[in-house]
């Protein structure tokens, strides 16, 4: 099995892309021939992506912008668009979490991660349907372990990933009889920004996170930025409406 098919004179929109699993993605991506267009909310992150892609003899163009807010999500597909003229895969890596006992988030926390979590990668890919048709393409959703476990402390993040699963598997029914892949990659806990910055809520039952933390390690990222650089590619045609998790064992009992 190739790991990754051709990718040269292809397009690929990556949200998350300035650090972390969708840094990692789209390097995984350029290092195949694409293209890319890479969005985030970090600007200077972008740039350093971006300069990486660069240097890979590929071409990149940034999106800052908050994903959160469903405009932007036409605006940066129509961006890949006017810039490729194509788009052959859209990446939804773009994730947010906080641990918080439920019954202190604030409600605006709460809309935020769902917003990010759930409702970019709907109105992303509802945007760039219509032109990965035209080219075969694909979508990779990042889900994650908490989307099959309870994580104590993250109702507003297990919600969205769950629902990102349910998202997932009902597009590519839509979808059967059509020319695109619609799939998921499920990692467990990854040594990103994103874990580095992990803030445990006060009187935080530390029984209970251990549970879902794993007995084997944090995942590494460049294993799950490859995995969705396969199921992004033509090596990963073999699936469609499938999650695959990558958590050491996290979900396994």
């Amino acid at each position: 099995m190739t790991i990754v098919g051709d990718m040269s004179g292809k397009a690929a929109l990556v949200t998350g892309a300035a650090s972390g699993l969708g840094r990692a993605t789209a390097v995984a991506l350029a290092q195949a021939g694409a293209d890319l267009c890479l969005v985030d909310v970090n600007a200077t992150g972008l740039e350093e992506t971006a300069t990486q892609i660069r240097d890979l003899g590929r071409t990149a163009i940034v999106q800052t912008v908050n994903l959160a807010l469903p405009e932007n999500c036409e605006v940066v597909v129509t961006a890949a668009i006017d810039a490729f003229g194509r788009l052959d895969a859209l990446c939804n890596v773009a994730g947010l979490i906080s641990f918080t006992h439920t019954t202190d988030m604030p409600v605006a926390d709460w809309d935020r991660t769902l917003a990010v979590n759930l409702g970019a990668p709907f109105h992303l890919s509802r945007a760039a349907i219509p032109h990965l048709l035209e080219k075969d393409g694909a979508i990779v959703n990042v889900a994650s372990s908490a989307a099959f476990i309870g994580e104590a402390y993250a109702a507003a993040y297990c919600a969205s990933k769950s629902g990102l699963i349910g998202l997932t598997k009902a597009m590519a029914m839509e979808y059967m009889n059509r020319p695109i892949r619609i799939n998921a990659v499920a990692p467990g806990g990854m040594a990103t920004n994103i874990a580095a910055n992990i803030v445990w809520p006060e009187g935080a039952d530390m029984s209970l996170i251990k549970r879902f933390s794993g007995m084997r390690g944090l995942v590494e990222v460049d294993d799950v930025a490859a995995m969705i650089a396969h199921l992004a590619s033509d090596a990963g045609r073999a699936f469609h409406g499938a999650c695959v998790t990558m958590d050491r064992g996290i979900t396994a009992g």
